[in-house]
């Protein structure tokens, strides 16, 4: 596994991340990011940095950052952490649940709202009222 894939996924979303973004972005990581440091913060890569220095991303440990996507609405820099995380990382969906996201609670609690409902658990609806 290669630094280089890792900085071009950084670099890559990067480039999908506007200030706007940023912002959001950061908001959604406040309990982690005191708020002086916070707006010392003006471009993703320095907020890569950041998390990066505070163990909160590495080459092998997304699972922060996918959580932080996760929760902006942003399913399209979701995918792309889950691609290189599945191809260059190797790690699917079922390893990763014994590995890195057991340390964060919250994106434990996620693996269980994403699984699929057994039929089982889907509420059948009832069929609305004809109308008379």
């Amino acid at each position: 596994m290669t630094m280089a894939e890792y900085s071009s996924l950084l670099s890559d979303l990067s480039d999908n991340i506007t200030n706007e973004d940023l912002e959001q972005l950061k908001s959604a990581c406040k309990e982690d990011i005191p708020e002086d440091q916070s707006n010392d913060i003006t471009s993703s890569k320095e907020w890569f940095s950041y998390l990066e220095k505070n163990d909160k991303l590495a080459q092998d440990n997304l699972s922060y950052i996918e959580h932080i996507f996760e929760i902006s609405r942003r399913p399209d820099l979701l995918t792309r952490v889950i691609e290189y995380r599945t191809i260059v990382l190797k790690i699917s969906e079922d390893d990763e649940i014994d590995t890195k996201l057991t340390r964060i609670p919250s994106a434990k609690k996620y693996k269980d709202i994403i699984r699929q409902p057994s039929e089982d658990e889907i509420i059948k609806l009832a069929p609305p009222p004809k109308k008379v």
